[in-house]
């Protein structure tokens, strides 16, 4: 969320912002109950001090044994519409709560300037595509023709876009979760943390899920809950409300999570297979730092993300988002998209993404310095290290041999019993 005092004194620069982000808001609604709240609170206070001032007359008057029903009648009547504008200040802030909850937050000043994802420029790529003697298969076919993935009695069991493993896909699945967690733990210093997967209005509210896209989320029948579109939501909010020590500073949690989704806007797109999914497994990564090393932590955040695809060894390439393409909480963002031959395109697997403070003041998490009074807000960032199903379909892909067989990556064998490759 951004600050009210900052967008009230800075209003022509995040005009601009939201202009460069494609964000349509209604500022003459934000003006125009900017400037009636300043009113009422003018006249509240006017009346508040007149009848400050008329009670000392009237304990004055009752001293001297004046009769006072007149003028106590006339303080009833202040009082009323004190409270008559109360009731309306509470109103109009409530209008200005909303149009601010509704803003984006504002690009950082490296993040190129762009529509939409066309305009994303890619930072680097990494690795060597594979060749294939033959069109490479999809993997909802690989892993049908395996016995491994059945999507069609997933849609049996629940509906389209469920899926169902079988043996050896169940097994990776778990594989790579544990590989997953097992190195951002023993290799890049996280704590795993396990959160619920359902939770509360606020903490959707804190992390920016709500109010804009409530279209999006699984809500639960008769309670104020929503399962997690991604571990994103509980993690960050450990510690809301909190006020932490600086040197607690940087926190680095890790958690695997289910995630559902409504995808609501996706229109079709991706249906098929493992790509874009109602429930889907994720690994996820959060980080909460000092604002002068926010950039530092999402660089490393990325290598953190970037390094699980290095020791699968399947290619992929780093994206940065785009003004246009930034997600809604969002100052700035890294894409990682892995390399998918039956597509002949790169996919996402993972963003990772600094939001500065704009979680933060909505989750009240702030830190104090040593030797410092008050408190700052803390920078929040958060990174998929990785989405789980995809990793899944990127190794079926690129691992998938002429015999219908797919290649177990040499790290993941461990994890898989030492099995070294899925079999017709």
């Amino acid at each position: 969320m951004l600050e009210i005092k900052f967008v009230r004194q800075n209003l022509s620069t995040v005009k601009a912002a939201m202009a460069a982000r494609g964000h349509h808001a209604e500022f003459d609604t934000f003006e125009k109950g900017d400037d009636e709240r300043r009113k009422i609170l003018q006249k509240i206070e006017s009346l508040r001090h007149q009848r400050n001032v008329v009670s000392e007359r009237i304990a004055k008057m009752r001293k001297t044994g004046d009769d006072t029903e007149a003028i106590v009648v006339e303080m009833r009547a202040v009082s009323s519409e004190i409270k008559g504008l109360d009731k309306k200040l509470s109103n109009n802030q409530q209008i200005i709560d909303t149009f601010i909850l509704g803003l984006p937050n504002i690009a950082h000043s490296s993040v190129p300037f762009g529509a939409d994802e066309k305009d994303n420029p890619v930072v680097r790529k990494v690795g060597t595509l594979p060749e294939f003697s033959n069109s490479p298969k999809p993997h909802w076919e690989i892993g049908s023709r395996l016995k491994i993935l059945d999507l069609d009695r997933a849609s049996k069991i629940t509906g389209a876009r469920f899926p169902l493993y079988f043996g050896a896909g169940a097994r990776l699945e778990r594989a790579l979760i544990n590989f997953m967690l097992d190195t951002h733990v023993n290799e890049h210093g996280y704590e795993e943390v396990l959160p619920p997967f359902i939770v509360n209005r606020q903490s959707m509210t804190n992390t920016g899920q709500l109010p804009k896209f409530e279209e999006d989320l699984f809500k639960l029948s008769g309670w104020d809950y929503f399962l997690i579109p991604t571990a994103e939501v509980p993690v960050t909010n450990i510690h809301q409300g909190e006020i932490l020590d600086e040197d607690l500073l940087p926190i680095y949690y890790t958690a695997y999570t289910p995630c559902f989704r409504s995808e609501a806007g996706s229109y079709g797109k991706d249906t098929r297979g493992l790509i874009r999914q109602h429930q889907f497994n994720k690994v996820e990564m959060v980080k909460f730092s000092e604002p002068e090393t926010s950039y530092d932590e999402l660089e490393s955040l990325l290598a953190n993300a970037e390094s699980i695809l290095k020791k699968l060894d399947i290619p992929y390439q780093v994206v940065e988002l785009c003004t246009g393409d930034l997600g809604f909480s969002a100052a700035k963002t890294y894409d990682i998209e892995v390399w998918m031959p039956a597509q002949n395109a790169y996919r996402e697997i993972s963003s990772c993404s600094n939001f500065e403070d704009f979680q933060a003041r909505r989750a009240n998490l702030r830190f104090k310095r040593k030797g410092q009074k008050g408190t700052q807000l803390v920078h929040t960032l958060n990174g998929s290290g990785l989405a789980v199903g995809r990793t899944v379909a990127a190794i079926l892909e690129n691992f998938q041999q002429i015999d219908g067989s797919v290649i177990i990556p040499e790290l993941l064998r461990p994890y898989m019993g030492g099995m070294d490759k899925i079999a017709p």
